[in-house]
């Protein structure tokens, strides 16, 4: 099995960040989204991975070949956005013929058994319940259970099943056929102007592809700041306590769970919960809850909450809960 990990969006709705690296590679927990991605399908089993890149698509390359040297790995590039579907479409030469797939958005964590996901003997999507699934894309079922009909951000949804960004492919060559034919004809999806993969699965299943859906624990896409400090503060709950020490600290109170990246120097703060800082950052008379601090970046005399700092920042003075890009200098005494 291969795995598809689209990364070519653009990522408007995390700006300024995304000016100075793809969503993607934003950090949480102490690790690019990505990179718990590619953790949990290696866990898995999976070996070879096809990477969509786009804009900063070199630095997506940098971080994989850095961190995951092992893997097998192909890079295809979308060089104008026409949607996920043209995306997924773009990958067809750099899958083998009857190759089963497993597709997951670069942007997104899923809690999800991923082991029993891609053991299913037929196709399946990652499908969730939520409040208001205009917003996504929402699947269809008959009384069997199978997929009837998957439609994207729908006026007058008929289902509250909402897809989640997890797709397993057991016939991916009638995947391509089908995106291929909505590209040749220019059916674009109406709202975006694209070729969504929602589409291209819809007119999968018109031709009596066999889809099911498979239900997961819990799902956040990552594309907007009050998700991201949500996922945040969620894996570090997860992980085991930080390994701190005195060079890292002094006179300081942390409050678990909290990530603090090598070589950061943390005077006179209290830190926590729910925060993660970058490598090399550094911390002075400050307290910062429930946000993310990029790497490099000094903070002094600030309280900071509900705040995403990129890396390579100065701020100095003042409370606030702040979105700030890299390469910022910011004095609000």
């Amino acid at each position: 099995m291969i795995a598809i990990i689209p990364v070519a969006g653009v990522g408007t709705n995390l700006r300024p960040h995304t000016y100075t690296q793809p969503k993607s590679l934003i950090p949480i927990a102490g690790k690019p989204i990505l990179g718990f991605i590619i953790d949990q399908l290696m866990e898995i089993g999976i070996k070879e991975f096809v990477f969509v890149i786009g804009y900063l698509g070199e630095k997506v390359k940098e971080y994989v070949e850095k961190d995951f040297p092992n893997i097998n790995r192909k890079y295809v590039t979308q060089e104008t956005r026409e949607g996920l579907g043209h995306a997924i479409w773009l990958t067809k030469d750099s899958i083998k013929k009857k190759e089963e797939v497993i597709i997951v958005l670069g942007d997104t964590i899923i809690e999800v058994d991923l082991k029993e996901f891609a053991a299913l003997e037929t196709s399946a999507l990652g499908i969730k319940k939520v409040n208001d699934p205009r917003k996504f894309g929402v699947a269809e079922f008959d009384t069997d259970g199978n997929i009837t009909t998957v439609v994207e951000k729908p006026t007058i949804p008929k289902s509250n099943l909402a897809l989640v960004g997890l797709y397993k492919i057991k016939e991916f060559d009638a995947l391509i056929k089908a995106i291929e034919f909505n590209i040749k004809n220019n059916i674009r999806n109406k709202q975006n102007n694209e070729f969504t993969l929602t589409d291209g699965l819809q007119e999968m299943i018109k031709h009596g592809v066999k889809v099911q859906g498979f239900k997961v624990d819990n799902w956040y896409d990552c594309g907007q700041k009050e998700v991201l400090l949500q996922t945040n503060a969620l894996l570090l709950r997860k992980k085991k306590k930080s390994a701190l020490t005195k060079k890292n600290l002094e006179n300081c109170i942390v409050r678990e769970p909290v990530h603090i990246g090598k070589n950061a120097i943390i005077k006179n703060s209290i830190i926590g919960p729910n925060v993660t800082i970058g490598d090399h950052a550094s911390v002075y008379d400050s307290v910062v809850r429930d946000s993310i601090i990029g790497s490099y970046t000094k903070l002094t005399d600030v309280v900071l909450f509900n705040s995403l700092i990129g890396s390579d920042s100065v701020i100095q003075g003042s409370t606030q809960s702040l979105n700030i890009g890299d390469n910022t200098e910011l004095d609000l005494r």
